[in-house]
Formats: structure tokens, C-alpha cells, sequence
């Protein structure tokens, strides 16, 4: 089978999802759409059940925090990939801070358990349906969530830190 381009692969997304699937761009040359949480299950299981495309390969599931995007701060992000066609695709959704729950991916591959468990532990997404959701990298009574941008970069009572150790 001939390798499809991202041109045709958003045609058949937008023909088939319509408004569902928006902000398409290109960067570096992958495709990047946006999509809603009451939408991913079925924008990925088409991705990866439709004969054509075989997006099959769930290469990561992550999140990202963006503070300063009212009503938007988290992102939660897909990658796949279809082995066929050579051609990969990124999926994400956005999230308000207070409402982080989406549905989880692990109905359609069961490698999905361990990537939303670790964006879990990290970005404190909640992936409702998920059958093991608890942390896998982070101490089990952690209360905070460390990639998000929440605390300051460095310590601000660190004393290695000062001007006049460096001669300034």
C-alpha cells in the first residue's frame, strides 16, 4: 500500500469527524489535530480500525501544562503511528484544570495501561475507565503532581546560588 499524506489523512478526518477535528497544523511535518475528550475514543478507534489507514501502533500517550491558557491548561497528547502507510499522526485534547478526566485508551490497546498510569502520576490526568489508575513512578502518598508548572524553578533560599560566590 502507498504512502498517504497528511493532506489525505485530514480530508478523511475531517469528512468523516467534520468540526470535531480543528487546528490542524504541520509542524516539522507531523500532523497535529485537536479534538474534544467526548470525541478521542472515537477519532483514535477510526484511526485505527479504518482499512486504509491502520494506525495501529500506539507509539505514546502524554500531557502538558500550560497555565496560562484560561480554561485549556491541559493538554493531553496521542502519537500514532500506522506501520503501513509509514505515517504518523498527533491527537490532543484539551482540558480545564479543575476537570482533567478523559476516557481511557486502553479499550482500544491495552499498551495504553502504563502510558496513562505515568501521565497520571505526572500531570495528574484522570482517565476514567482505566483499570489500574495509581501512580508508577512517584511515591504512592505523593499529593502533588510534578510536571506541571505549578511551583517556582528553583529554590529560592539556596545559598550556592549567590552573586558573590562568583566573584559578582
Amino acid at each position: 500500500m502507498g504512502k498517504i499524506t497528511n493532506e489525505e489523512l485530514l480530508q478523511k478526518l475531517t469528512a468523516q469527524f467534520g468540526d470535531k477535528v480543528a487546528n490542524a497544523t504541520e509542524p516539522y511535518g507531523l500532523l497535529t489535530v485537536e479534538t474534544t475528550r467526548e470525541q478521542i475514543i472515537d477519532v483514535l478507534g477510526w484511526l485505527k480500525e479504518d482499512k486504509e489507514l491502520q494506525f495501529i501502533y500506539l507509539t505514546d500517550i502524554t500531557a502538558i501544562h500550560y497555565p496560562e491558557q484560561q480554561g485549556k491548561e491541559v493538554g493531553v497528547i496521542y502519537h500514532v503511528h500506522s506501520l503501513v502507510n509509514n505515517i504518523r499522526i498527533r491527537v490532543k485534547l484539551f482540558l480545564a484544570d479543575g476537570d482533567v478526566n478523559t476516557p481511557s485508551a486502553t479499550v482500544l490497546w491495552h499498551g495504553a495501561n502504563w502510558m496513562e498510569r505515568e501521565t497520571y502520576d505526572f500531570f495528574g490526568v484522570n482517565f476514567t475507565g482505566h483499570p489500574d489508575l495509581r501512580r508508577i513512578l512517584n511515591v504512592d502518598d505523593m499529593t502533588v503532581y510534578p510536571m506541571r508548572k505549578e511551583y517556582p524553578l528553583e529554590d529560592p533560599n539556596r545559598v550556592d546560588k549567590k552573586d558573590y560566590f562568583f566573584g559578582r
